[in-house]
């Protein structure tokens, strides 16, 4: 676990330097630099989602995990959960939910999160996710900047989900496959693009009740692969 901890002092060191640039802008400044991070956020998926990946599963993941989204109201629930934990803790934040959304996604949806933290589970080799750590800690410098404080708290995302991978490193190994790595990182990157259309003002896209394709996709890609061979 000592790689997601120094993940996670990444975030809300990169996030607290961020918030601290972030606050000393002029409201003209701080427009311009939301268009920025919009255009970012874009920039990420895109470089994301261009991996090899097998359209298909992947389109029937984010059909099917729509629907169980819409279902469970994954959305409305989250979204009243980040209102309420923003009422507590900033709530004169008016990016708060999308900070911690958007950076969230970033952060653990990837390649590095998942290599690296299988990796560290199985033989303590937590070098990629230091390198993780340090990228991280720039991006979130980055988002926080402008989406403030939400930012800080996709640390707990963090700290849950890479925890969670490298306590489960033996029995997720298989996930490491290049055909389960790949996909996994381009349906990331669709949702991460979504997120930036959203921060743009471009669409507004349930891209919450969309996360559970995340685990449809192995599953569908492990039935694609049993029918192609």
């Amino acid at each position: 676990m000592k790689g997601t901890i120094v993940n996670v002092a990444s975030v809300i060191i990169g996030s607290s330097i961020g918030i601290l640039i972030g606050g000393k802008l002029p409201q003209k400044y701080k427009e311009i630099f939301f268009q920025a991070i919009g255009l970012f956020t874009i920039l990420i998926g895109i470089s994301m989602s261009i991996k090899e990946t097998n359209l298909i599963p992947i389109f029937l993941s984010l059909i099917l995990g729509g629907i169980t989204g819409e279902l469970l109201k994954i959305e409305q629930r989250l979204n009243n959960l980040m209102e309420h934990i923003k009422s507590k803790v900033s709530p004169n934040s008016p990016h708060f939910v999308e900070g911690f959304i958007t950076s969230t996604l970033i952060f653990c949806v990837g390649a590095m999160t998942v290599v690296g933290s299988i990796q560290e589970g199985l033989t303590g080799d937590a070098t990629i996710l230091y390198t993780k750590a340090l990228m991280d800690g720039i991006t979130s410098l980055t988002l926080a900047s402008g989406l403030g404080i939400g930012v800080m708290l996709s640390s707990v995302s963090v700290l849950l989900i890479q925890g969670s991978l490298t306590l489960l490193g033996a029995k997720l190994q298989f996930l490491i496959k290049d055909i389960y790595l790949l996909n996994l990182t381009g349906l990331g990157g669709i949702l991460i693009i979504g997120l930036g259309l959203e921060i743009l003002g471009i669409k507004k896209i349930k891209i919450l009740n969309l996360l559970p394709s995340l685990i449809y996709l192995p599953i569908f890609i492990f039935i694609f692969e049993l029918i192609v061979h």
